[in-house]
């Protein structure tokens, strides 16, 4: 169904905003594994293109982790191999992580993923979750997966060693609607069209939406992006966290960003999300006497 573009006040906009995230997501192929590269003539695997004619990204180093800290990635088993499957963050304490749902949802909410079956890897070492954890962003009663409750909470088993935790980001000061704010995208599991195995790229924010599920806004980017970057961090000029990425309209198309049509999906640190982050760190801090 297309969404109608002639509806009127807020709820009508807010309407049509899930409806255009639900298709970003859907085309965005959920899941958060990235898929096989199909082989071409003679077997040869095919390049997947980037998501816009300019790629600037470059691949992080020692730097970018000392002023991105907490950069992680979630790997998940299939068939018993462990593969890479999306960026995931250390934030705030050395046992949370903050990650897409749709790594464990499909966009109709149905499970994709055990978490028993994925871990998460940090400054070369692996870490299982602690069952029963998993903490998503939808409200009880949900039926679909949105852009802006595209988010997932979940413990480690055991604290990170040796890495400090990304910041507790506060709630950015920035106004819905349409204006410039250049950022930097941190992929920490890299993209399936990139070459490298994390990658950085200076790009800008295009849009800030109108509050979405649990006062959330959807962000409209121009960061490239590809299969495997879900969760990637979008990052201001002080190295502050501001946004998760979640999701990109029309994949691997490499043509032009348009606000409209071809466009990459982020949700804002605030509302809801940023709670349910500041509750849960809170829960990690040991009892005073």
């Amino acid at each position: 169904m297309r969404p109608c573009r002639h509806r009127t006040g807020f709820a009508g906009r807010a309407a049509w905003i899930r409806a255009r995230a639900w298709l970003a997501l859907g085309a965005a192929a959920l899941g958060g594994l990235t898929p096989p590269v199909p082989a071409g003539a003679g077997g040869a695997a095919v390049q997947r293109a980037a998501l816009y004619p300019r790629d600037g990204r470059r691949e992080l180093d020692g730097a970018d982790y000392r002023r991105y800290p907490g950069a992680g990635v979630l790997y998940c088993r299939a068939d018993g191999i462990p593969r890479k499957a999306a960026a995931a963050w250390l934030i705030g304490s050395p046992r949370l992580v903050v990650l897409n749902a749709h790594n464990f949802r499909s966009r109709h909410l149905e499970p994709t993923r055990e978490v028993a079956d994925c871990f998460f890897q940090i400054g070369g070492r692996n870490y299982d979750f602690a069952p029963g954890t998993l903490r998503l962003g939808t409200a009880p009663g949900a039926v679909s997966l949105h852009i802006t409750d595209d988010w997932a909470l979940l413990d480690l088993a055991r604290p990170v060693e040796g890495v400090p935790a990304q910041p507790v980001p506060h709630a950015p000061d920035l106004a819905t609607g349409s204006e410039t704010l250049p950022v930097v995208m941190v992929s920490p599991g890299g993209h399936a069209n990139y070459p490298g195995q994390a990658s950085l790229e200076s790009c800008a924010i295009r849009q800030i939406d109108p509050p979405s599920e649990d006062g959330i806004r959807r962000i409209r980017h121009d960061c490239s992006n590809g299969f495997g970057g879900s969760g990637s961090g979008l990052f201001d000029a002080e190295g502050r966290l501001l946004a998760l990425h979640s999701a990109s309209l029309s994949m691997n198309s490499r043509r032009p960003f348009d606000i409209e049509f071809h466009y990459g999906s982020a949700m804002l640190f605030e509302g809801g999300l940023l709670e349910a982050i500041e509750a849960r760190v809170r829960a990690h801090q040991p009892a005073s006497r």
